[in-house]
């Protein structure tokens, strides 16, 4: 599920960075997949704990595993909401070449996969890594906003397109914030202390 969810992220922003609809319209394609996989996978762990009644270690995999795929799912559809943003700039004749769009969501896809893979491995430095990278995200998503409203005052025509990318990239930001959800969550798996490292992560740094 994370697989599709991870690819459809880097297809939508590919879609957006070269205004290819057809592109854009296989990731709107794909999300039904990832909600049925949502759902099958929440079936699976109601039915585990129902049926075997798991206790400590075990209880937490499962509620950490329903939780996770809450964040998957919506990075999937943040996913597609950057492909219909890409057929909204397409269609309004707008561009987008005057930002590095890619490298901010390449960022954010790093970090989904290291929660992944946290996950799997149980690995709390990673944890950290994730939560960590969170405040790079912040700083590109700025650093991106701001050229937008610079194209905005010296193009004013392009107003509407510049606006819709303004979304574009609040979505890609959003899915590194997902990515920081899924890490906390495994670190209440490792740990049983559910407590949110963001804040402090940038505490330390600040710091």
């Amino acid at each position: 599920m994370a697989s599709i969810a991870e690819l459809m992220v880097g297809q939508s922003v590919e879609a957006l960075a070269t205004l290819d609809t057809q592109l854009a319209m296989s990731v709107i394609l794909r999300d039904d997949e990832v909600d049925q996989r949502d759902l099958s996978i929440e079936e699976r762990c109601v039915r585990l704990l129902a049926l075997q009644q798991p206790m400590a270690g075990d209880l937490r995999i499962i509620g950490t595993a329903m939780k996770m795929i809450t964040d998957i799912e919506r990075i999937g559809d943040l996913a597609v909401d950057v492909a219909k943003i890409a057929l909204k700039i397409e269609h309004e004749y707008g561009q987008v070449g005057f930002i590095d769009l890619p490298r901010m969501a390449n960022t954010a896809r790093s970090m989904f996969r290291q929660a992944l893979e946290a996950y799997v491995r149980k690995d709390l430095n990673l944890v950290r890594e994730v939560c960590e990278r969170d405040e790079e995200v912040d700083e590109q998503y700025r650093e991106l906003r701001a050229q937008i409203f610079e194209n905005m005052r010296a193009y004013p025509e392009m107003v509407v397109s510049d606006a819709w990318l303004l979304l574009a990239i609040h979505h890609v930001e959003r899915i590194a914030d997902h990515a920081v959800n899924i890490a906390e969550r495994v670190n209440f798996m490792v740990t049983g202390d559910f407590k949110q490292l963001k804040s402090s992560a940038h505490e330390a740094r600040a710091s």
